[in-house]
């Protein structure tokens, strides 16, 4: 019996090298494509795949949201991340929404397919870099972050992607036009950002992100 895999991710290319790749694989099938996380859940209330390779950075819904909801809605299905990210701000984020497995793109592609083969079998998969992340929280012992650190890890990938463009001193069209969103979407992330960070103003904001060094 085939492994089904859903692709999600906003670059076409990439699902195109991607499906071209895994339909090589005997074991293998992709089942289902999905520009965002959005598109994905609408897809799941009809193809049940086994396996999701799940992108972070996507309009609409983001990979860390997409995969606490897939998890909640679908619990037997598995994610593998994949990702250009390593950082501890999102390998952390990713693993505690439910996901299976985290690897970098530049990943070979004999190892994407081992990857895929273990998580089905139920055997965490982790990017090296990924693992010395979650060993570092493991060490540091997580709870001793500072407060402004613990909300900072509440926001989502999109979120934080627009707190950086704040930061940068950049105003709600151009972070719309920057991250392909509209800027509608925007206003709802800035208020989600403020609320999470106990914040009145976007110039808190970015204050906060510049004493933190989150985006150095």
């Amino acid at each position: 019996m085939k492994i089904n895999v859903m692709l999600v991710d906003d670059h076409h290319m990439v699902r195109k090298g991607l499906r071209f790749f895994l339909s090589t694989q005997s074991e293998i099938q992709v089942v289902a494509e999905a520009g965002n996380g959005k598109e994905a859940l609408d897809l799941l209330e009809t193809v049940k795949p086994d396996i999701v390779l799940m992108d972070l950075t996507m309009p609409v819904m983001d990979g860390i949201e997409a995969t606490r909801q897939v998890k909640a809605r679908f619990p037997d299905i598995k994610i593998i991340i994949l990702t250009s990210f390593s950082d501890q701000d999102h390998v952390l984020p990713a693993l505690k929404a439910g996901a299976e497995g985290y690897q970098l793109k530049d990943i070979e592609p004999d190892e994407l397919v081992k990857c895929i083969k273990a998580v089905h079998q139920g055997i965490k998969q982790l990017h090296p870099d990924a693992t010395t992340q979650l060993l570092s929280e493991l060490t540091n012992g997580g709870g001793k972050e500072n407060p402004e650190q613990k909300r900072f890890q509440t926001l989502t990938a999109r979120e934080r992607d627009v707190l950086c463009e704040i930061t940068r001193g950049k105003g709600n069209k151009e972070i719309a036009a920057d991250l392909y969103i509209t800027e509608k979407t925007v206003k709802t992330h800035v208020s989600s950002i403020l609320a999470k960070l106990d914040l009145h103003d976007r110039t808190q904001a970015a204050i906060l992100a510049t004493k933190n060094k989150w985006f150095e």
